[in-house]
């Protein structure tokens, strides 16, 4: 036995080093190529973004960059990844208050995209044709467009406001929700570790999250519109599939044909946000009436704001068209 083993001992010795990282490759227990850790490296930093609680920007990072990237892999791929807390920054919102970002490290980020790279083409494929936030293929542009092309057709919108939705998001729905769409033992591993990491302030005091994902994380705008995909968007489709919708994330308008059918949508979207854990603010989320030349009524909301652009009242089609005509004919005179 003692020959055999010193064999065997001498065997590995002989080996060359290209022949043992292959090896050691191959013992890991989550297969995750060192090309895509490469690649996720490659997006993070064309997407820049500050430090993380580390203080440890990108520059930094490139310093060692061969060694840091193999670190990640190496752990990422045994299943011994733990991310470091993220660091809490205020941005300061219009109406005084503050909007919280959790920046993850710059290692933390590369991650994530390992992750986001895998999941994406498995989930995005089925979202619905108006989710429009932080997919491939779409944009703010498209649902501003589309949100206006239906404000000719429909007089009544809805327009959502989910109070605190990326701080409130239900960690157990969550995972559901990607258990639904992947068996991948590693991507379950360590989204379920981004989803409990704790989250550091700005005095350094560390918070224990229990929901909730960092709004700044690579992975936090996916597993939000995986999340709402069940919690609002199929949903609609089923119960309301007259009323048609442009969602950017939880930036969310839904048309309607009537003040009454407005108002009915309202109440069960509100249900249904707290069946998910969630709940619509009771200021911002209104009712508005898309007032133009055709339709004469009065109502106390009749302007909304959605992705940056302000919908007010405005000339119908038919009374531009008119205008247009005059024109026309007085220049033929």
């Amino acid at each position: 036995m003692e020959v055999e083993q010193r064999g065997y001992i001498i065997q590995l010795n002989l080996l060359n080093n290209q022949q043992w990282e292959d090896l050691v490759e191959t013992a890991k227990p989550f297969e995750i190529p060192k090309k895509l850790v490469w690649e996720a490296y490659e997006r993070v930093k064309a997407n820049k973004g500050a430090e993380g609680i580390d203080g440890q920007t990108i520059e930094k990072f490139e310093e060692n960059l061969k060694d840091n990237l193999y670190k990640l892999w190496n752990r990422m791929s045994s299943g011994s990844y733990f991310p470091p807390a993220v660091r809490i920054v205020e941005i300061p919102k219009s109406d005084g208050k503050v909007r919280k970002l959790g920046i993850p490290t710059v290692s933390d980020r590369v991650a994530q995209m390992v992750a986001k790279i895998i999941l994406e083409p498995k989930v995005d494929p089925h979202f619905h044709v108006d989710s429009y936030g932080y997919r491939p293929e779409k944009s703010a542009h498209d649902a501003i467009g589309q949100a206006r092309q239906r404000c000719w057709r429909y007089n009544w919108v809805v327009d959502l406001d989910i109070k605190g939705f990326f701080d409130n998001l239900d960690h157990e729905l969550v995972m559901r929700a990607v258990q639904k769409r992947t068996d991948c033992k590693w991507l379950l591993l360590y989204i379920e570790r981004w989803l409990k990491a704790p989250a550091q302030q700005q005095d350094g005091l560390i918070i224990i999250r229990d929901k909730g994902t960092p709004q700044g994380g690579v992975i936090s705008p996916l597993l939000a519109n995986l999340f709402l995909h069940y919690a609002f968007d199929k949903w609609m489709e089923k119960n309301f599939p007259q009323n048609p919708f442009e969602r950017y994330a939880d930036d969310c308008i839904v048309h309607c044909r009537s003040e009454a059918e407005a108002k009915t949508l309202k109440r069960a979207i509100g249900k249904r946000l707290l069946e998910c854990g969630l709940e619509l603010h009771p200021e911002k989320t209104k009712i508005v009436y898309c007032k133009d030349d055709d339709r004469k009524g009065n109502y106390e909301n009749e302007k909304f704001d959605f992705l940056g652009y302000t919908f007010r009242p405005r000339r119908s089609k038919k009374s531009l068209w008119k205008t247009l005509h005059q024109l026309h004919s007085s220049s033929q005179q």
